[in-house]
């Protein structure tokens, strides 16, 4: 992506303006609180396949993201394959089954009783696409030499929420799967060890008989999760 000879700074007008009134603000913004508050994490999936342009759109999105250098340290694996995604759920499953056999310690597996989750990923094999999130710890100069990549996690994390957003606002839903560890996922994909995996995102449309946790309804209130200081 990057040519050493272009590493220099140009100023550019910005280029893209929103002047909206205050009243304009407040509306666009409850619009998209309205939005994303019906985002839910689905683990009840139809094979109703999404089609890959759709995706793609998305993916453009996560890759619009800020970060650290403008260096974009992440890549994003979209799998409709059904012989891999098998592949990744077996993988998946056997990591699960030890992390719920004692490996995740008593106290994670007890707070996760009230999400009702289990080492059963069957989402993994129906959801018509699985994307998997790798972070960048490390590029190359178009000459071979490698270059560090900065503010890795923090990047790659705001990247993957621009991702679900996209995804949510498309209709789709999402569930968000961090095996652990992961290393599986390099050799399966074919990416280099410069790329940490750090997420599998199940993608597609809920089955009818979907459910969500109840608790999965309870947030927050702004009191708790915000501070203002204002002048």
């Amino acid at each position: 992506m990057f040519a050493k000879q272009t590493l220099s700074y140009a100023a550019l007008p910005l280029p893209d303006r929103s002047d909206m009134s205050d009243d304009q603000m407040r509306a666009a913004a409850d619009a998209f609180y309205d939005t994303m508050r019906k985002r839910h994490s689905v683990r009840d999936y139809t094979d109703r396949p999404v089609p890959r342009a759709v995706i793609a759109a998305a993916l453009r999105t996560a890759g619009s993201a800020p970060s650290g250098a403008n260096h974009q340290p992440w890549h994003f694996a979209a799998i409709s394959d059904a012989a891999l995604k098998r592949r990744i759920r077996e993988a998946a499953e056997a990591e699960e089954r030890a992390f719920y056999d004692g490996g995740g310690g008593d106290e994670w597996i007890k707070a996760l009783e009230p999400i009702g989750t289990t080492a059963h990923k069957p989402h993994l094999t129906i959801a018509p696409w699985l994307i998997v999130v790798f972070a960048q710890r490390w590029g190359t100069f178009d000459d071979g030499t490698r270059y560090k990549n900065y503010y890795v996690p923090e990047s790659v994390n705001i990247a993957t929420g621009f991702l679900l957003a996209a995804l949510h606002h498309a209709g789709l839903c999402t569930l968000t799967h961090t095996p652990n560890p992961m290393k599986f996922l390099n050799g399966a994909l074919g990416r280099p060890d410069s790329e940490k995996p750090t997420m599998i995102i199940a993608v597609g449309h809920p089955a009818p008989e979907a459910t969500v946790p109840r608790v999965a309804k309870i947030k927050k209130p702004l009191e708790e999760i915000a501070s203002f200081f204002e002048g």
